[in-house]
C-alpha cells in the first residue's frame, strides 16, 4: 500500500504543475490553520501579558511587583514553548529551543535574579506583545482569499438559490437596495465568469498564505529562536566535549600502543640480555646469538616508536610543512596518489596537524573500502578558509553510518569549526571536500 500511494503521489506531481497542486498540498491547509489559529491564541496571550506586565509595574512599589514580573516572565517562556511548537507542527519549521535560563542559585532572591536576568523570556513577552497585530492581519487575509475564493467558485452550484429564497436575481455586485439600481449576477456568462474569478483566486490563495508565514517565520527567529551568543556558546560547549573525548581516545590509543607493543618488546629485550649475560662465560656463542636477536629487536622498537611518535606528530610535518608530509603519507596509501598543495603560506600548526590526520584518515578509508585505482589529494586556501579535497576512482557508494569512520571525523571538524561534505554516489567517484578555518 505504501509504494502505491508513493506512486500515485508521483504521478500527481508529474502531472499537475505546481499552481494547480497548491490548493490540494498538506503544506496549504497546515499554514491556513496556523494563521486562522493564531487569531485566538495572539489575542489571549497579548490580553493576559498586558495584563499580568501592567499589573507588576503598578505593583513595583510594593514587594509584590518583582515576584509577579518573575512569573509574568515564566509565563512569557510557556507562551514562547507554546508558539514554537505550533511553529514545529504546522509551518514545520523549527527554531530550536532556548538554553534553560541561569543558576537560579538558593532561595527566593536566586529565583528571582535568575528570572529577571532571562533574555529569552523577556523576548518572548515581546512576542506576545507584538504578535497580535500581524495575526489578525495575517488571519483576516487568509479567510477572506479562502472564503471568497470558495464561495466563488462554487457559485454555479447556488446561483439557483437567490431567486428561490431570497427574491433576488443573483448575487448583487452593488446597488442601492432597489432591482433597477443594482447589478445582479444572474446571467450564464456573468455565473461562469464568476466561477473562472474564483479558480483563479483558489490558485492563488494558497501562495498568499504561504506568503504571510514566511513573517510568521521572521518573527519566531527574531524573537523565539536561541540567541545567536547563546547558540555559540551552546555549540562550543558541545565542541569542547568533542574533543575532550578524542583526546581521551588518543592518550588512551597511545597508552595501549606502548603497553602492547614497545614495552613488551623491552621487556623480552631485557629478559634475552639478561639470559645472554649469564651465557656469557659459559657458552660465549649461544650469548652472542642471543645478543644478535637482542639487537634485531631493538630495531623493531625503535621502529615502533617511530611510527608511534608519526601518529602523534610527525616530524617531517613540523619541519617542511603539508606539502612534503603529504607526499610521504601517500606513499604509504595501496593506491598511487596524486598531491598537490597550492599554498603560498604554511597555516597555523593546529590547522596543519587537523590537515595532515584528515587526509591521513581519509586514505586509510580509501586503502580500506574503496576498491580504487587512483586517488587525488588537493589543498589550497580559499578567502579565510583552508580547502581540502580528497577523491578516488572507487566504487563509491560511501555513508557517514557505513563504519568508515566519517561521522566521527566530521565530528572532530566542528570542533575547530570545520566543514565535511560527501559525494559519492554508487559507482564512483568519490569526493569528500573538507574546510579548515585558516590561521597564520
Amino acid at each position: 500500500m505504501v509504494t502505491t500511494l508513493e506512486t500515485l503521489q508521483a504521478r500527481r506531481e508529474r502531472t499537475l504543475p505546481s499552481l494547480a497542486r497548491a490548493p490540494l498540498s498538506g503544506r496549504f491547509w497546515r499554514e491556513l490553520a496556523y494563521v486562522v489559529s493564531g487569531i485566538p491564541l495572539a489575542a489571549v496571550f497579548w490580553a493576559l501579558s498586558v495584563a499580568l506586565l501592567a499589573a507588576s509595574l503598578g505593583l513595583l512599589i510594593t514587594f509584590l511587583g518583582i515576584p509577579l514580573l518573575a512569573l509574568t516572565l515564566h509565563y512569557a517562556g510557556g507562551v514562547g514553548a507554546l508558539e514554537r511548537g505550533r511553529a514545529r507542527v504546522l509551518l514545520r519549521y523549527d527554531v530550536g529551543s532556548p538554553q534553560s535560563g541561569a543558576d537560579s542559585g538558593r532561595g527566593l532572591m536566586g529565583w528571582l535574579s535568575a528570572s529577571l536576568r532571562n533574555g529569552e523570556s523577556w523576548r518572548a513577552l515581546a512576542y506576545s506583545l507584538v504578535h497580535l497585530p500581524w495575526a489578525l492581519v495575517a488571519g483576516v487575509v487568509s479567510l477572506m482569499f479562502s472564503t471568497y475564493s470558495l464561495l466563488a467558485l462554487t457559485y454555479p452550484l447556488y446561483a439557483w438559490t437567490f431567486p428561490h429564497y431570497l427574491d433576488e436575481p443573483g448575487l448583487q455586485l452593488w446597488g442601492d437596495g432597489t432591482v433597477e439600481g443594482s447589478h445582479y449576477v444572474d446571467s450564464v456568462p456573468e455565473i461562469a465568469l464568476t466561477s473562472l474569478v474564483g479558480l483563479l483566486l483558489t490558485l492563488v490563495t494558497p501562495w498568499v498564505v504561504m506568503g504571510l508565514t514566511q513573517v510568521d517565520r521572521l518573527l519566531l527567529t527574531w524573537l523565539l529562536s536561541p540567541s545567536p551568543l547563546a547558540s555559540r556558546v551552546r555549540e562550543l560547549e558541545r565542541d569542547k566535549l568533542t574533543v575532550t573525548d578524542t583526546a581521551s581516545a588518543d592518550l588512551r590509543r597511545i597508552e595501549r600502543d606502548l603497553h602492547d607493543g614497545a614495552q613488551a618488546r623491552l621487556v623480552n629485550l631485557a629478559m634475552g640480555l639478561g639470559l645472554a649475560k649469564e651465557k656469557l662465560l659459559q657458552d660465549p656463542e649461544a650469548a652472542a646469538r642471543m645478543v644478535d636477536e637482542a639487537h634485531g629487536e631493538v630495531k623493531v622498537v625503535l621502529q615502533e616508536l617511530r611510527d608511534l611518535a608519526r601518529g602523534i606528530h610527525p616530524a617531517i610535518l613540523t619541519d617542511r610543512g603539508l606539502g612534503p608530509a603529504l607526499s610521504h603519507l601517500a606513499t604509504r596509501c595501496t593506491v598511487p596518489v596524486q598531491v598537490q598543495v597550492d599554498l603560498a603560506t604554511r597555516p597555523a600548526q593546529a590547522i596543519e596537524g587537523i590537515s595532515y590526520f584528515t587526509v591521513s584518515e581519509l586514505l586509510q578509508n580509501i586503502s580500506k573500502h574503496s576498491r580504487a585505482r587512483q586517488a587525488e589529494v588537493d589543498i589550497w586556501r580559499s578567502g579565510d578558509r583552508l580547502i581540502l579535497q580528497v577523491t578516488d576512482d572507487g566504487r563509491g557508494g560511501a555513508r557517514p553510518e557505513n563504519g568508515s569512520g566519517l561521522a566521527g571525523l566530521a565530528e572532530r571538524l566542528d570542533s575547530v569549526d570545520g566543514l565535511l561534505a560527501l559525494h559519492s554516489p554508487e559507482g564512483g567517484p568519490t569526493t569528500v571536500t573538507v574546510e579548515l578555518p585558516w590561521r597564520d
